[in-house]
């Protein structure tokens, strides 16, 4: 099952992502972090069902954090052409989006990515902070 979150700034995605490490009692996932102009869409996408406690758990957690998103059609395309096994660099291109991160969760995706937006701005949008 994947869930996918609008999440305000930076700093809500890497609390999704220390929650997932924090943890052994989750399966196995992956994470799709995409930055846009006003946040970030996070899917995460777990290996095996969740027990219906995780999930609750889970989507509990997730709601504190963010919102539920209903992706619109590029995304569903950007999400699918990942998922095919397609490099995120093409996908970027074809669909003019910043894939931030793409595998498993990785804090370190984020905070690169945060650095190098904020050292070419010279400033530190509110979605970044």
């Amino acid at each position: 099952m994947d869930y996918i979150y609008f999440l305000g700034n930076a700093s809500l995605t890497l609390r999704a992502i220390e929650y997932l490490q924090s943890t052994n009692d989750w399966p196995s996932c992956s994470m799709t972090v995409v930055h846009q102009i006003n946040g970030w869409i996070v899917r995460v996408k777990f290996k095996q069902p969740l027990t219906p406690y995780q999930h609750e758990n889970f989507r509990a957690f997730m709601n504190e954090i963010g919102i539920p998103y209903e992706l619109e059609i590029r995304l569903q395309m950007v999400f699918w052409s990942l998922e095919t096994g397609q490099s995120p660099i093409d996908v970027m291109r074809r669909y003019q989006v910043a894939i931030v991160s793409h595998g498993s969760p990785d804090i370190n995706d984020i905070e690169a990515f945060r650095q190098q937006f904020t050292k070419g701005l010279g400033y530190c949008p509110e979605t970044l902070a």
